[in-house]
């Protein structure tokens, strides 16, 4: 907007940020948290609660009070059942507020039905994590479909990567809403080792205590549950049997069917601790502490190699290519005997595991949501001239 001499008049931007599960929260934080330090934003946080109880944790680390609480989760519920409840409350939420851009993250049933219910109200949506791409819409499952339909309504792009930004245009999205910016999961990263957070105090400090090697485990997947989940559980009793100083951490995700399956298959065993999920400021340190990773997770790819964890990623497929381009994400598949085997490799070569803990990240600079601000302010009309650095590129 301009006065009558025709300079810019800056008017606060009203941006909704759309979050349900715990992921969404980590990443989307940082950017709520540098919108709070400028003059020009006005956040309005909506979670849907898609992750009730795991979500609550991360909004207590970062300070996040939902302007919008929707609180859609309901016991043995579908995911037609979930998208439909987290469309509908946010179509009303955002017909109510109406904000000038609507922030959506990654790859869930939320960002998804946020997208959409913005669409509808013919609000623009600004897609962060836009681009990832396993290239089987089954794998993983649900979000590789969400996360393209997700694309096609959103105006702006924000992909945390060259490869992801490549991705976009082979799918003819116009260059000019495309913007590389890193991914706010380093920034979040970032700003909690900054707090120096330990395990001192927390149901992990006998980790300090531990002489031997920590193996942390995650899975939750919903292609993994089942058969999958069965053959990861066998690999991490293989080699607890194999390698006398290995301790396993098994935080477990509340999804029942991982508790109770997790539960028969690893349950006897001393060195494996199967725990309840740790808040963000406890599984930062937690990670760091870990000799290796493995997981099915999507963002422990992009965090662990920032801290010089090798990770081990137990899925067919990966939407971040460029971990394992880099060598510090090795995609080991479900099958037990490809697991141990990379495992084995791990901890028995120090040399190949030396090249894993030092390849470092592709993934961000801790500097993205900066850039995702900056563009804001481009798009929406607080700046008149296009700043001269939006990407971010890895140095070489």
């Amino acid at each position: 907007m301009r006065d009558c001499a025709g300079s810019v008049v800056a008017i606060a931007i009203k941006a909704a940020i759309v979050f349900g599960t715990r992921p969404e929260a980590i990443k989307l934080a940082p950017v709520h948290q540098e919108m709070l330090r400028r003059e020009g934003f006005e956040p309005l946080l909506m979670a849907t609660g898609q992750h009730r109880e795991m979500l609550e944790q991360v909004c207590q680390v970062f300070d996040l009070t939902p302007d919008v609480s929707l609180d859609i989760m309901q016991h043995g519920q579908t995911l037609g059942e979930v998208v439909s409840r987290a469309f509908t409350g946010l179509e009303e939420a955002l017909t109510e507020h109406r904000p000038d851009i609507v922030l959506v993250q990654g790859d869930t049933a939320t960002s998804f039905a946020g997208a959409l219910a913005a669409f509808f109200g013919q609000m623009r949506v600004g897609h962060i994590e836009a681009g990832l791409r396993s290239g089987n819409k089954y794998s993983p499952f649900p979000e590789e479909v969400f996360r393209r339909m997700t694309g096609v309504v959103a105006n702006l792009h924000f992909a945390a990567t060259e490869r992801a930004r490549e991705n976009l245009l082979a799918e003819n999205v116009a260059s000019d809403t495309i913007f590389v910016t890193g991914n706010t999961v380093i920034d979040a990263l970032l700003a909690t080792r900054e707090k120096h957070p330990t395990l001192a105090g927390t149901e992990f400090e006998w980790l300090d205590e531990v002489d031997g090697r920590i193996m942390l485990v995650t899975a939750h997947r919903r292609e993994n549950l089942g058969v999958p989940f069965t053959r990861i559980c066998t690999a991490i009793a293989q080699l607890v049997e194999r390698f006398d100083d290995l301790h396993v951490v098994f935080p477990m995700h509340l999804n029942p069917k991982v508790r109770r399956a997790a539960s028969e298959l690893l349950g006897d065993y001393d060195r494996v601790r199967l725990c309840e999920p740790a808040d963000y400021l406890t599984f930062v340190p937690l990670m760091a502490r870990a000799h290796l990773i493995l997981t099915d997770s999507g963002g422990i790819q992009e965090e662990a190699p920032a801290l010089g964890v090798p990770v081990l990623v137990a899925r067919d497929t990966t939407e971040r290519p460029e971990g394992v381009e880099a060598g510090v994400v090795n995609l080991v598949g479900t099958q037990t005997e490809t697991i141990v085997a990379a495992a084995t490799e791990l901890l028995s070569n120090p040399s190949a595991y030396a090249r894993m803990a030092q390849g470092g990240s592709p993934y961000g600079d801790g500097m993205a949501s900066a850039r995702i601000c900056d563009i804001l302010e481009f798009a929406l009309g607080q700046r008149e001239q296009r700043p001269e650095d939006f990407s971010y590129q890895r140095e070489q």
